[in-house]
């Protein structure tokens, strides 16, 4: 459906190219999303498209209700709705502010749109480095520290942002750049966040690949899903329970019960800890959680610790840490960030993140030889 209806807009776009319409929104069609939330796409028979951003987890105080574009094909002549911003499409110069971000340019191939990055901490892609070194692409500096020089000479026609970031993006509105939110992260659904290779897909012209690489994400993460639960009703097996999170500065950082990763583990086979209404990082004292997470037969950690993790470190950061279950069980699922490109990949990879799971939770339901890419247990 999404395909068919991108390559109407393409066609027509080759029609109309260097024709004046007054009306773009005539005869408009609603570009259907799977997953994603925070984003809807019109696209109408001139070959503009309308694209209205919302926060999928609608936090009106933080940012406005939602922003409006209108995609109108390079060289064409069309008047926009009142309220939309006109972006000339395909965009050939941009500078993206995240990871994941980045990740989606990555799985379309499109490096040569990327003109700025924020930096290369942890960032582990030879090509993005190797344009760093010759200048191809700027490190641009990080939020509330912006060279906005450098922002200048890369030329961007758009910037990709994360509106919830606080400092840093006044400066940037100065330079007249058009500001265009990436909410992809704050998605409830992992497939949701994933959708939203198809929304940079319409900014840079590559939406027919975006539909593409998203439907073989989500068929190989839903076969993965009824596997799962094809076993869990047909063994009865119970669900094994799993917690996330350490302790920093005093307080354990764990995701709600609503977070893109706790329906990871749901999909997984597995059953997390909290089940608030929560979808970010929820401030937690350490009593509190080792009241809810005692048991739990798992625990995740995700760091990006110096050097090689390991029990003896875990519990030197926090020696009550050994009286979890899954550290004396030694059930840690554990990925390093300094050692794995995960948040340069898991955005638009959460079928692979999940058959790591699953390799964990139900490793019968994995070939005997899986080598997992981001996560495993910790020896």
């Amino acid at each position: 459906m999404v395909a068919m209806s991108l390559a109407m807009v393409i066609c027509s776009s080759c029609v109309q190219r260097g024709k004046v319409n007054t009306d773009p929104v005539s005869s408009s069609d609603t570009l259907s999303l799977s997953y994603a939330k925070g984003f809807m796409v019109r696209a109408s028979e001139n070959g503009v498209k309308l694209v209205d951003v919302a926060d999928p987890q609608q936090d009106e105080d933080k940012m406005p209700v939602s922003y409006h574009f209108a995609l109108v094909p390079r060289g064409m002549k069309a008047e926009v709705p009142e309220g939309y911003t006109k972006v000339e499409v395909p965009v050939e110069r941009t500078i993206v502010m995240t990871m994941l971000q980045l990740s989606n340019f990555t799985a379309l191939e499109a490096y040569d749109v990327v003109k700025g990055i924020t930096g290369t901490k942890n960032l582990f892609n030879p090509d993005i480095h190797q344009r760093v070194e010759d200048g191809r692409i700027v490190k641009i500096g990080m939020e509330g520290n912006f060279d906005t020089e450098l922002i200048l000479a890369a030329h961007p026609e758009v910037i990709f942002i994360s509106p919830f970031k606080r400092g840093g993006y006044d400066a940037i509105k100065e330079t007249g750049i058009t500001l265009v939110p990436h909410l992809g992260y704050k998605e409830a659904h992992p497939l949701g966040q994933a959708e939203w290779v198809k929304y940079v897909g319409l900014f840079i012209g590559k939406e027919a690949e975006a539909d593409t690489l998203f439907e073989g994400i989500k068929k190989r993460y839903l076969a993965l899903v009824e596997k799962v639960n094809t076993q869990l009703s047909t063994a009865n097996s119970q669900r094994p329970t799993v917690f996330s999170g350490e302790m920093h500065g005093g307080n354990w950082f764990a995701v709600g019960g609503k977070n893109h990763l706790a329906q990871m583990f749901r999909d997984a086979g597995a059953a997390y800890i909290l089940k608030d209404d929560n979808t970010g990082g929820v401030p937690i004292e350490y009593e509190e959680m080792y009241a809810a997470a005692a048991k739990a037969d798992y625990w995740r950690i995700l760091n990006s610790y110096p050097g090689e993790f390991s029990y003896e470190a875990l519990k030197a950061s926090e020696p009550r840490n050994e009286l979890f279950r899954a550290f004396r069980e030694k059930h840690v699922i554990y990925c390093n960030m300094k050692q794995t490109p995960y948040y340069e990949e898991t955005p638009v990879h959460p079928d692979v993140v999940l058959e790591d799971l699953v390799a964990i939770f139900h490793p019968d339901l994995v070939p005997s030889d899986y080598q997992p890419r981001y996560y495993h247990l910790l020896p």
